[in-house]
């Protein structure tokens, strides 16, 4: 409860905008009891983020099916990081834009489970080309282009306006996999 009304806040005002008596006013809770949860504003913040990525994380694991072809890994992984984006997204919008405002004492924890989600789409990609079932590229910048389409989306996204952030993900992912031209570019 304090760490939903807390995304809120932090993706709507900033984290400097953002006061502990705004989030005990949204909260319905006292300052004393926020304060018996979380030591500082801070540490609401880096639990914001350390929650949103550990479900980002969590998601993209548990929709990748390791006997599924590799194109299709591909669309479960984005799907399931368009959904966690959308059931989460105000914890998503404050950590894309506050990341690098994490205390140290949670970066490393918080860079891990990043860096698994982002490992997790890089094998996805090195497994296609491996089998031929993609074309051969480097599986890091596929997966720093995959990504930043998908995250990108906090910029522009609004839940419940137009299609889902799944429809969305699907709809690059058929970008990504069939490309955008009928025949092949002339050399």
């Amino acid at each position: 409860m304090i760490l939903g009304h807390a995304a809120r806040l932090f993706a709507e005002q900033g984290f400097e905008a953002t006061s502990l008596m705004d989030l005990s006013v949204a909260a319905g809770l006292s300052k004393p009891a926020i304060y018996n949860y979380f030591a500082s504003k801070q540490a609401v913040y880096d639990a914001v983020i350390l929650e949103t990525l550990t479900r980002l994380e969590g998601a993209g694991r548990a929709a990748i099916r390791p006997a599924d072809p590799p194109a299709v890994q591909l669309r479960a992984f984005m799907w399931a990081h368009a959904d966690t984006f959308e059931a989460n997204y105000h914890g998503f919008v404050a950590t894309l834009v506050g990341f690098s405002g994490m205390s140290q004492a949670f970066r490393r924890e918080a860079m891990l489970l990043r860096d698994a989600h982002e490992q997790r789409l890089r094998e996805i990609v090195a497994l296609g080309a491996g089998l031929g079932d993609f074309r051969d590229a480097d599986p890091d910048m596929v997966a720093r282009a995959v990504l930043s389409m998908l995250n990108w989306m906090a910029r522009w996204f609004r839940p419940g306006a137009g299609k889902s952030a799944g429809e969305v993900a699907d709809d690059y992912c058929n970008l990504l996999l069939s490309g955008l031209q009928r025949r092949p570019f002339p050399q």
